[in-house]
């Protein structure tokens, strides 16, 4: 019998089938916008959170049509731009039928430093005095202005020493961008003698020597690792072309603000070190990562930028500015590289390293912003400028961010040799009416270390018989009316709400250790064997690091927990 008859019930392709390809739909509306917004293509996949910080700027927060537009336009998946938009924190995705966030909002640092001056006072007092409908109240991690704690963003604009009545004022003024700091500009900088070495190098430079000069002045990656930064010159050249290089600005580590002082007074020192650095890897192109907090360093970065350009300095678009949105993980430079191609923060498994592999699978030459101030000094003055000062037998100086419980909290530079006591007298001593207790040497990744441990100069590989490390400087000093235990609650809340989430011994072991650290008397066995798991397992130095406040109390601070 022949198909055509066979019995049975046939429909004609008339039907009530589907007309639109399933799932959300393309809205026209949404589709104009965001083509209005991010211009013609090609849209690489790399410019993804730039394009959502365009949408975020605009509207104020991301709707579901605009990510859908976005996808279409970008030729994504939508749960590739869901999942991008959803991990930043200053990114606000709302779905249909879900209400917008308010127009204005206000996020208040509750890091150690603002803690200490009474953020959260100040914060409870901010959402019971604002109309919810019209301001909306955020906690936020350290926003790298503990000098002037409690620091609070109204928008974009920075009140410092914050209070309820100056936080009001800048909302009645309507006061909610960035304020633009003095700085030098490129032609005072050039007047100054600014990029007479990078042209001389360029012209006839011996690279070799220049990076035998970067090693003997003894430098090392200001960042908080504290590799040589010779021997990592000499592992990017030694990869095929094209090479890149990644420029860390995204200096989230609580109680850390050395590189926003250096954007904001005398960019171009920063930036004459970064060309020199990239000239002598012959990376094609340079990235510089800047962290969200700092608006007016990304304008100044912007305009400087822009001025180099004009001036010949740089071809265009051989400085890519890429700007963060939220993630402390960014910090970690394998994440940082992830971000810059548009995807989540994500610490990537090594090897291969990013020497190797980094931006789009290409050799990349990662470098913090104070490095790359302290290249171009080296390369102008010599390396004697660090390998001269010698103090307690350590050789170079290293930039404080001091803060906390002192005078003068701000930036102090200082032989590398200096202990706590001498960097608390760089600072104008205690502040009055507080005695010496404790310090956080390196942020909270490094714990905490009681006053009497004050004769260890703080610098690279010192602290490590006392369980801990420099890291980036960061020094926040407790006096004897604070809580050790209570400023380690607050280092383990931080790491528990800026864990990736990718693995699990820091993504579950923050969230537990942090609960376990509320109880009345600590369960130290447990929280010592979560520390050690955490410590072995994690995949990246968030959650290898987590642990040390835990363990630095219950090693100096006993009688607290």
């Amino acid at each position: 019998m022949a198909l055509d008859q066979k019995g049975g019930v046939w429909k004609s392709g008339r039907g009530k089938g589907r007309r639109t390809p399933k799932g959300r739909q393309l809205v026209d509306a949404a589709w104009a916008e965001v083509c209005a917004l991010i211009g013609d293509g090609p849209h690489p996949r790399d410019m993804l959170i730039e394009y959502l910080h365009l949408v975020q700027d605009r509207f104020g927060h991301l709707s579901a049509a605009h990510l859908r537009a976005l996808a279409e336009e970008m030729r994504l998946s939508q749960a590739e731009v869901y999942e991008v938009a959803t991990f930043y924190a200053h990114f606000d995705v709302v779905k249909e039928k879900e209400t917008p966030p308010p127009a204005l909002t206000i996020r208040v640092c509750d890091s150690l430093s603002c803690e200490l001056a009474g953020a959260q006072a100040l914060k409870q007092a901010l959402t019971d005095g604002l109309d919810p409908a019209q301001v909306r109240v955020l906690r936020a991690p350290c926003m790298g202005r503990c000098d002037t704690a409690p620091a609070v963003h109204v928008g974009h604009h920075s009140v410092d020493h914050a209070t309820l009545d100056k936080v009001i004022a800048a909302i009645a003024s309507g006061h909610t961008h960035a304020d633009m700091p003095a700085y030098q500009g490129l032609d005072a900088y050039r007047a100054d003698g600014g990029y007479t070495k990078l042209a001389e190098l360029r012209d006839h430079g011996d690279w070799d020597a220049v990076q035998d000069s970067i090693a003997s002045s003894g430098l090392r990656g200001l960042g908080g690792a504290g590799f040589p930064s010779g021997r990592k010159w000499s592992f990017v050249r030694s990869e095929p072309a094209p090479r890149l290089m990644a420029v860390n600005g995204d200096e989230g580590e609580p109680g850390t603000f050395k590189d926003r002082k250096y954007l904001e007074d005398a960019p171009h020192v920063f930036l004459e070190g970064m060309l020199i650095a990239a000239a002598a890897v012959d990376a094609a192109q340079i990235y510089i990562y800047m962290r969200d907090e700092y608006p007016a360093a990304i304008q100044i970065l912007r305009q400087e930028i822009a001025a180099l350009e004009a001036a010949g300095l740089v071809p265009s678009g051989y400085i890519v500015l890429r700007r963060g949105a939220g993630a402390y993980i960014c910090g970690e430079e394998s994440a940082m590289i992830e971000s810059i191609e548009g995807k989540r923060g994500i610490p990537r498994h090594r090897p291969p390293y990013v020497a190797q592999s980094g931006i789009f699978g290409r050799p990349t030459l990662v470098h913090n912003i104070e490095t790359l101030v302290w290249v171009a000094r080296i390369c102008r003055e010599g390396p004697q400028i660090l390998s001269d000062v010698v103090k307690n037998g350590r050789k170079g100086l290293r930039n404080y961010s001091v803060s906390g419980r002192v005078a003068r909290p701000g930036v102090y530079l200082l032989p590398a040799g200096s202990t706590i006591l001498d960097v608390i007298g760089a600072a104008g001593g205690m502040a009055p009416g507080h005695s010496f207790k404790a310090y956080q040497p390196g942020g909270p990744s490094s714990g905490l270390l009681p006053a009497s441990v004050n004769d260890v100069p703080l610098d690279f590989d010192t602290l490590a018989d006392y369980g801990t490390f420099i890291g980036s400087a960061a020094v926040v000093v407790l006096g004897h009316t604070d809580s050790a235990r209570g400023a380690a609650q607050n280092m383990l809340d931080f790491f528990a709400s800026e864990s990736c989430g990718q693995c699990t011994p820091c993504r579950v072991g923050c969230e537990k250790a942090a609960a376990l650290m509320t109880a009345p008397k600590w369960d130290a066995d447990l929280l010592t064997e979560l520390c050690q798991v955490m410590t072995d397992a994690s995949i990246c130095g968030l959650g290898q690091a987590a642990p040390n406040p835990i363990k630095s109390v219950l090693n100096h601070f006993k009688d607290e927990v």
